[in-house]
C-alpha cells in the first residue's frame, strides 16, 4: 500500500475525533496562521535558545568547573551542534508540523518512541521555563530588592502566557525587540573582555578547578567532557524552528535554512562573549570561584551602574525566554491533543484555535499556569534535576531518526538533504553516547528521572492509545499554499 493509501485509510480510522483533520485528505487543516517569514521564525527561535540568559545563567557552572577550557568545550558543543543542526533540517523539511521532535521522530522510528519523546519534551519545557524563570527575581532584585522573590517568576511566566496567545506574527516581533536588548548586553561582555585583554590565547584550552583552598588545579579529562553536556543545553533551541513550521511560509524549504542559521547565530553569540571574558577578566581563580562570574566581570571592568543596566537586559532576556518556551510548549500540548493523544474531553480544547488570533489560545494559557504552579512549588533543585539529561536523550533520537528515515524512505520527500550521510547522524549517536556516559558517572539521577519520564509516555501509548484502536494516525503536514 502507498504512503498516500496509509494516509487515506488513517483519517477515515481517525474520522471526526481528530481536531484539525482532513479525514479524506489524510492531511492536517491549515488552523494555525501561515504568515510567519523567514526572518521571523529566526526571531522566535533564537528566543528560545536565550543566548543571554545562556551566558549568565548556565555558562558559569562550565567556567568553575574547567576554567579557561571551557571556551574549548563550548567549541566543541557547537561542532556536535552542527551535526544535530543537520540531522533537524532535514527530518524539518520532511515533517514540518508543529509537534516538533516527537512529530518526525514517530513517523521514523515508530509511534511509540514518538509519544515517550513527547511526554519526555512536555515534562521537561515546563520544567525549563520555571528554570529560566528563577533568574528573573535574582537580576530584577539585584536593581530593585523589592522584586528579589519568587513571585517576580510568578508573575512573568503568567504575563507571558497571556502574551503568547496573541498572533504569532506579534509574538515575532515581541520577541525580537527583546532579543536585541539581550544581544546588546552580550556585546558589553565582548567589548569589555576585548578591551581589557591580559592573558594569553593558550587559556582557552587549559582546564582548571578551583580546590577548596581558593587555588586553581588541573580538570580531568572527564569533568570537561560532562561540561559539553550543559554547553549543549546552552546552545539548545535552534530546532524550535519546526514548532512553527505550520505558521511559516514556504516552511518545507525555509525550515532547514532557520534551523542552521539559528545555531550559528548562537554560537556565535554565546562563544565569542565567553572568549572576550575569559581573556579579560581580572583574576581567573576569582572568576572561577565566584557565584556570578559574569556580575564579577562587569563589576571589576566597569562598575555598579553598567552592571545594573546589564542586569535589567538580562531580565529581559529571562522573559523572552520564558515567553518563546511557553510558544513551543503550547503548540506541542496543541499537537499532540490534535492527533487525539488523550481523552475526547480533553482534546477538544487543547486543540482549538481562537478565531481572532489563530493560536492555540488554551494550550497557551493552561502551559503558562502549570508552568507557574511548577514554578512557585517544585524546588530548583528537582526542576535541574528533570531537565539536565533530558536533551541529550532528544538528541540521540533526533540522530537515530535521521539514519532510520532516509534508510526506509520515510524522508525521501525531504525538500532539504544532509551532507555526508550517514556520518553525520552516525557521529551525532556517538558523541551522546559518550557525552551520557561520562555526565552519568558524576550524577545517575538526571538520567535515570529522563528515562524513567520516557518510559512512561510509552507504557502511555501501549495502556491507553493502542488500546483504543490506535488513536495516533499522524496525517500529513498542512498545504502551505493555505493561508
Amino acid at each position: 500500500m502507498s504512503n498516500e493509501s496509509n494516509l487515506e485509510s488513517a483519517g477515515r480510522a481517525f474520522g471526526s475525533k481528530g481536531p484539525g483533520l482532513e479525514p479524506s485528505a489524510g492531511k492536517y487543516s491549515q488552523q494555525l496562521s501561515r504568515s510567519l517569514t523567514f526572518r521571523e521564525n529566526v526571531l522566535i527561535t533564537l528566543s528560545s535558545v536565550t543566548p543571554a540568559s545562556s551566558v549568565f545563567i548556565i555558562l558559569p557552572a562550565v567556567i568553575a568547573a574547567v576554567g579557561g577550557a571551557s571556551a574549548t568545550v563550548f567549541a566543541v558543543a557547537a561542532l556536535i551542534g552542527i551535526l544535530v543542526a543537520f540531522s533537524y533540517a532535514e527530518l524539518s523539511s520532511a515533517f514540518p508540523i508543529t509537534g516538533g521532535e516527537y512529530a518526525f521522530v514517530a513517523r521514523t522510528l515508530g509511534k511509540s518512541w514518538g509519544f515517550g519523546l513527547f511526554l519526555l519534551s512536555l515534562v521537561s519545557g515546563i520544567c525549563i521555563i520555571g528554570v529560566i524563570a528563577f533568574g528573573a527575581g535574582a537580576y530584577l532584585g539585584s536593581v530593585w530588592p523589592v522584586m528579589a522573590s519568587s513571585w517576580t517568576g510568578v508573575g512573568v511566566i503568567l504575563a507571558s502566557g497571556l502574551i503568547g496567545c496573541l498572533q504569532i506574527r506579534t509574538n515575532a516581533w515581541v520577541t525580537g525587540i527583546f532579543l536585541a536588548i539581550e544581544l546588546s548586553a552580550l556585546a558589553v561582555l565582548t567589548v569589555l573582555g576585548f578591551a581589557h585583554t591580559n592573558r594569553s590565547v593558550s587559556t582557552l584550552w587549559h582546564a582548571t578547578s578551583v580546590t577548596s583552598t581558593g587555588t586553581l588545579t588541573t580538570a580531568s579529562l572527564g569533568i570537561i567532557v560532562a561540561m559539553i553536556a550543559v554547553a549543549l543545553f546552552s546552545y539548545n533551541g535552534y530546532g524550535t524552528a519546526v514548532y512553527y513550521a505550520e505558521e511559516t511560509k514556504q516552511a518545507t524549504k525555509t525550515i532547514g535554512k532557520a534551523i542552521m542559521w539559528s545555531l550559528a547565530i548562537t554560537v556565535a553569540a554565546e562563544l565569542i562573549p565567553l572568549v572576550a571574558v575569559l581573556l579579560g577578566a581580572p583574576s581567573m581563580e576569582k572568576l572561577q570561584s565566584s557565584s556570578s562570574p559574569m556580575n564579577y566581570f562587569l563589576l571589576s571592568r566597569s562598575g555598579t551602574t553598567l552592571n545594573n543596566i546589564v542586569s535589567i537586559a538580562i531580565a529581559v532576556a529571562i522573559i523572552n525566554a520564558v515567553l518563546a518556551i511557553i510558544l513551543q510548549i503550547a503548540r506541542l500540548l496543541f499537537s499532540a491533543a490534535r492527533d487525539g493523544s488523550w481523552p475526547d474531553a480533553i482534546n477538544k480544547p487543547l486543540a482549538s484555535v481562537s478565531p481572532r488570533f489563530k493560536t492555540p489560545v488554551v494550550a497557551t494559557l493552561i502551559t503558562g499556569v502549570g508552568a507557574a504552579a511548577i514554578f512557585k512549588f517544585v524546588p530548583f533543585a528537582t526542576l535541574l534535576i528533570i531537565t539536565a539529561s533530558g536533551l541529550l536523550i532528544t538528541y540521540f533520537l533526533v540522530a537515530f531518526a535521521a539514519l532510520v528515515g532516509r534508510r526506509s524512505g520515510a524522508t525521501a520527500h525531504a525538500n532539504y538533504k544532509m551532507k555526508l550521510f550517514p556520518a553525520v547522524p552516525i557521529l551525532l549517536t556517538l558523541a551522546m553516547v559518550v557525552v551520557a556516559y561520562e555526565s552519568s558517572k558524576g550524577d545517575w539521577v538526571p538520567p535515570t528521572v529522563a528515562i524513567g519520564v520516557f518510559v512512561l509516555g510509552v507504557i502511555y501509548f501501549y495502556g491507553y492509545l493502542k488500546s483504543r484502536g490506535d488513536r495516533w494516525t499522524l496525517p500529513a503536514a498542512a498545504d502551505e499554499e493555505i493561508e
